[in-house]
């Protein structure tokens, strides 16, 4: 197994095995590494969707998405399609940096994402470590949200009038997914970092000062994680895995593909509550 680091702050490619054939030490070796680099990429992985859900259970219990499209024999397996002949004409995802599902009570660990359909141009995923954006931060600025709290809400993306909801299971979906409290600055249960755990995608607002304070102290945040100095961005090729550390990694997605197609298919590892 080989070990390439992407760039300085974060991101490494793994070349020389294969995911559908790993001892329980090239696990720990590729966990170790993931720990440590936050995204680790394979390159020409062609792989079943069996084997794909295999490799993902290797780092922990896999989750479904409450609202995202899946396969049927395979629900565990997210499927990512826009631009050709698809009903996706638009990519949402491409609006800003974001953590998966943060409006959960317990967030994803982490994500195991696969190119399937691989546009000709564009549809580079930019990925962008939490953990050095908050080491950048102002120490006033960090002073100031070191022990905050920040409402996670569904419905900032999620709403009744989105493709994923109708209005009647908008008003479940509002039951089984309160609004939940996470720390503004999470501690990661492993490496014991802490990293920005706020995003535009689903947090609503800071707890415990007014509505002006909250917006200036999310912009600061969301620019943090928006430094390039901090990011590496992957260009996607067939059968590409990529897997990244939810607690403590940003991404983003380019839309600049469209309208060709791609067709990406991800597994997301369940996590637990931050601190």
């Amino acid at each position: 197994m080989k070990i390439q680091p992407l760039s300085e702050h974060i991101g490494a490619e793994i070349s020389g095995i294969h995911l559908d054939n790993l001892n329980q030490d090239a696990v720990a070796e590729i966990k170790q590494a993931w720990l440590e680099h936050k995204v680790l990429v394979f390159r020409d992985q062609e792989i079943s969707t069996e084997a794909h859900i295999a490799f993902g259970k290797n780092f922990g219990e896999l989750e479904i998405h409450p609202f995202a499209d899946n396969l049927e024999d395979h629900p565990e397996i997210i499927v990512l399609e826009a631009g050709g002949d698809s009903p996706r004409q638009s990519y949402n995802a491409a609006q800003d940096f974001h953590i998966d599902v943060s409006f959960r009570e317990k967030p994803p660990m982490g994500s195991i994402l696969r190119g399937k359909v691989i546009p000709a141009k564009g549809g580079d995923t930019h990925f962008s470590n939490a953990a050095a954006a908050y080491e950048k931060l102002q120490p006033e600025i960090k002073a100031r949200v070191d022990d905050l709290f920040a409402v996670n809400d569904y419905t900032k993306m999620f709403g009744p009038t989105t493709r994923f909801n109708s209005e009647e299971s908008h008003e479940d979906k509002i039951k089984e997914f309160p609004p939940v409290l996470h720390p503004v600055i999470r501690t990661h249960p492993e490496t014991k970092k802490r990293s920005i755990f706020t995003n535009n995608f689903f947090t609503s607002h800071i707890e415990g000062v007014d509505g002006e304070e909250s917006d200036y102290l999310l912009s600061k945040l969301a620019e943090a994680i928006r430094d390039m100095s901090i990011q590496f961005r992957v260009q996607w090729e067939p059968e590409t895995f990529v897997m990244w550390d939810n607690r403590c990694v940003h991404h983003v997605a380019t839309d600049d593909f469209l309208p060709l197609f791609r067709r990406m298919e991800r597994v997301t590892i369940s996590g637990d509550r931050p601190y």
